[in-house]
């Protein structure tokens, strides 16, 4: 991240006060897997059952592959966006990775991705990501020419991966939106205020003690420690505020704050415009940058960077406010949403995809998760 870390940008710029009152983390957030969810798929078991139908999460967004639940790809789901509501989205391409025989076939693909930037009218930095993939996996900033060369030696071969324009703003929410097939109107179910985690320099201490010494950064140190190796015993200056996380994923450092309270009229006027527009979308989260959330509130202003469909979660149950019945009781009512909307498509003549084709894209994204490159 190097020159990522020490930008000069005011922390949390844009987004409401954070709030660094009380405990730092809630003592499940960071259960593993298996320790949070069984709860949650014991209750999706249960709605498999009622609706008879184990994969109508599979068609609660038609129009998405495999409605957006596993193994989908995020640039046909963007793409779709662009079509429809081109000017709330960010900019991007999607490209496969060939299996080089050697650097001078390397050199000559990324040629064409910069030529491709060009007639995009995209610049360095940019974003580069997984197009199968979730929770923040494999997301780069790339800053230059050297950094793009380096993502396609560690991104494995014949995987595809999106290169996207750079929203530079602090600013970042997760709008998760719901509608009922028939319904005239949605609604907003969870907003996620996602703050990057920060330390700032007293001219005294190195890098690894300030992490150290923060109330929550100290506690998570294997996120943070190997993005810094180059700067951890160095000391940054009086003032600087370092920033260690670049991705906006719970799982990779971000911080997660529940914003539910704070949806407006004007916010639900407005996702539900863009919504409707995308053909046949019906449940799933947008993640958006911003640079005032007052202007979001408002309606206004923001990009869209990815919309997540059946697989996305609420991601506000990571406030470490939130208790653990009460994360798990948000989860169990998404999922009812999720398999009213995939019953009443199934009722409209939609059919859930194959249990073949199901595991094939959970296998296939299961295979290229790990062999990524490491997350910002």
């Amino acid at each position: 991240m190097n020159d990522l870390v020490s930008r000069q940008a005011k922390p949390h710029e844009g987004m409401p006060a954070f709030d660094g009152e009380g405990e730092p983390l809630s003592f499940f957030e960071f259960w593993p897997m298996w320790a949070f969810y069984p709860p949650v798929f014991a209750y999706a078991f249960y709605l498999m059952l009622r609706y008879r139908g184990p994969l109508l999460p599979t068609v609660a967004n038609p129009s998405f592959p495999g409605g957006g639940f596993v193994g989908e790809s995020k640039a046909d789901i963007l793409k779709l966006a662009v079509q429809h509501v081109p000017d709330w989205v960010a900019d991007f391409f999607a490209v496969e990775r060939p299996d080089f025989k050697d650097e001078h076939e390397l050199l000559a693909f990324m040629q064409n991705i910069l030529e491709t930037m060009k007639q995009k009218g995209l610049t360095f930095p940019v974003v580069a990501k997984p197009d199968m993939g979730c929770r923040g996996v494999g997301v780069k900033l790339l800053r230059a020419e050297a950094d793009l060369v380096s993502y396609l030696q560690k991104f494995p071969a014949t995987a595809s991966f999106l290169i996207q324009r750079f929203v530079d703003l602090e600013g970042e929410a997760g709008v998760f939106y719901c509608r009922l097939p028939g319904q005239s109107k949605g609604r907003l179910i969870s907003l996620t205020l996602k703050y990057f985690p920060y330390v700032t320099g007293d001219g005294v201490r190195t890098l690894r003690e300030l992490i150290l010494a923060d109330r929550r950064a100290g506690q998570l140190t294997r996120l943070y420690f190997h993005r810094h190796l180059e700067r951890l015993d160095t000391i940054p200056a009086k003032g600087e505020a370092i920033r260690l996380a670049f991705a906006g994923s719970h799982s990779r450092g971000a911080i997660f704050r529940n914003g539910t309270d704070l949806i407006t009229p004007k916010m639900v006027e407005r996702f539900d415009e863009i919504s409707q527009q995308l053909p046949e979308f019906y449940f799933g989260r947008y993640d958006i940058r911003f640079a005032d959330f007052k202007k979001v509130q408002a309606g206004e202003d923001f990009t869209i960077v990815e919309v997540n469909g059946a697989g996305a979660e609420s991601t506000h149950i990571w406030d470490r406010k939130t208790t653990l019945l009460k994360a798990w009781r948000d989860l169990m009512t998404q999922y009812r949403w999720l398999f009213q909307i995939g019953y009443a498509n199934r009722k409209r003549g939609f059919k859930p995809v194959t249990i073949k084709a199901f595991f094939a894209g959970y296998r296939r994204e299961k295979e290229l998760t790990p062999r990524y490159p490491a997350t910002d």
